[in-house]
């Protein structure tokens, strides 16, 4: 009960009040990773649109960004809207800048919304801390996301791969023997095991 707990989210209302139900003493940070995932989006529309003299959109997103890393949200949010503005003055001109547009208003408003929970991730990397869930992510998209394709011959279904899920997790924490034991009382806790081993 008295661990430290680092809840790392992807901004979500509703995922956040399952945290604070859970543990609401707890420290809670926007994860890393999907703010990259929006910033990464924006700079590949951003690519799509002729530049102009008035300003270097490619750039103005990498302030955001750099200011996000820093912790600096007062900074990037007016880095923000600056660029917003900036592209309202171009909407007429070209659809791509329209997509920009909302795209920036869209993230705005995220960060604005997840202000309370955004760290210095560059003093967190640092200093060897958790900043991005994108290790999770990774693993979900090679073991599940391959095995609930259609085109394996041992195809999971929604079923088989929350059980899965529910039996991986057990082991990480310890409890599958205990699980057993509970199913087959019959069977010897570890203890007795070591034992009548000694």
């Amino acid at each position: 009960m008295n661990q430290d707990i680092t809840f790392l989210s992807d901004g979500g209302d509703t995922v956040r009040d399952l945290q604070l139900y859970l543990r609401a003493p707890a420290e809670h940070l926007l994860d890393w990773f999907h703010i990259t995932m929006r910033v990464t989006v924006m700079k590949q529309m951003a690519k799509g649109i002729p530049r102009t003299d008035l300003v270097d959109l490619e750039a103005e997103i990498d302030r955001v960004e750099w200011y996000l890393w820093h912790g600096n949200v007062f900074r990037a949010l007016q880095v923000t809207d600056d660029l917003y503005f900036d592209l309202e003055g171009l909407v007429v001109a070209c659809p791509a800048v329209t997509k920009l547009w909302k795209a920036v208003d869209e993230f705005r408003g995220y960060i604005a919304n997840n202000s309370a929970f955004i760290p210095n991730y560059g003093d967190r990397y640092l200093y060897g801390e958790v900043i991005s869930t994108a290790f999770v992510e990774s693993t979900i998209n090679q073991v599940i996301s391959k095995r609930m394709v259609k085109k394996q011959q041992m195809r999971w279904t929604k079923r088989g791969a929350h059980l899965l899920l529910q039996v991986r997790t057990q082991v990480l924490n310890d409890e599958w023997r205990d699980t057993f034991c509970r199913w087959y009382p019959d069977m010897l806790p570890v203890e007795a095991n070591m034992e009548n081993a000694a």
